[in-house]
C-alpha cells in the first residue's frame, strides 16, 4: 500500500480499514464510537517520531542521489547556532522545495514531499518563536547536495536532542 511509505499517513490506512469494516454488517453503537475516535485520531498531530522519520527519509535521498546526477548548489547552514535552528530549518525546507520543483524523479519527489510535510508539522509547535541574529537563507554558503544533506541531518539531530 502506497500509504505505508508515508509515515504521516500510516495511521490513516488503519482508519480506512476500520471504515471498510464498519461498512459491513458490524454497524453497532460501539463500532460507531470506535470509528469516530479513529477519524479524530487521524487528524491529531504525531510529532513525537516525525524528526526520526525525517532522518530516515534523508537517508533514502542520500541513497537515491548515488544513482542519479543532481547538479545543484543549495544554500546550506553548516554551522548553525542552537538559537537559530528554526530559521535554519526553514531555509533547508525552502531548498528542498527547489529540488522538488526541478526534479522529475518520482521516488525522490515523494520522499521530498514527505520530509517537507513532516518537518513543517513538527515546526508548527514553534510557530510563534522568533529568532534574532540568524542568517537569512541567501546569506548562507552554497554547497553541493551531499554536503547539504549532511548538514540537514545535523540540524534535524539538533531538534531530536536539544541541548
Amino acid at each position: 500500500c502506497k500509504l505505508l511509505n508515508k509515515p504521516y499517513l500510516r495511521s490513516t490506512s488503519i482508519q480506512c480499514s476500520l471504515c471498510l469494516l464498519l461498512n459491513s454488517h458490524f454497524l453497532t453503537e460501539a463500532a460507531i464510537r470506535v470509528f469516530i475516535f479513529g477519524c479524530i485520531s487521524a487528524g491529531l498531530p504525531k510529532t513525537e517520531a516525525n524528526w526520526h522519520d525525517v532522518i530516515s527519509d534523508l537517508k533514502i535521498i542520500e541513497e537515491l542521489i548515488q544513482s542519479i546526477h543532481i547538479d545543484a548548489s543549495l544554500y546550506t547552514e553548516s554551522d548553525v547556532h542552537p538559537n537559530c535552528k528554526i530559521t535554519a530549518m526553514k531555509c533547508f525546507l525552502l531548498e528542498l522545495r527547489v529540488i522538488l520543483y526541478e526534479s522529475r524523479i518520482e521516488p525522490l519527489n515523494d520522499t521530498l514531499e514527505n520530509i517537507i510535510f513532516l518537518a513543517n508539522s513538527s515546526l508548527s509547535s514553534n510557530e510563534n518563536i522568533t529568532e534574532s541574529g540568524c542568517k537569512e537563507c541567501e546569506e548562507l554558503e552554497e554547497k553541493n547536495i551531499k554536503e547539504f544533506l549532511q548538514s540537514f541531518v545535523h540540524i534535524v539531530q539538533m531538534f531530536i536532542n536539544p541541548s
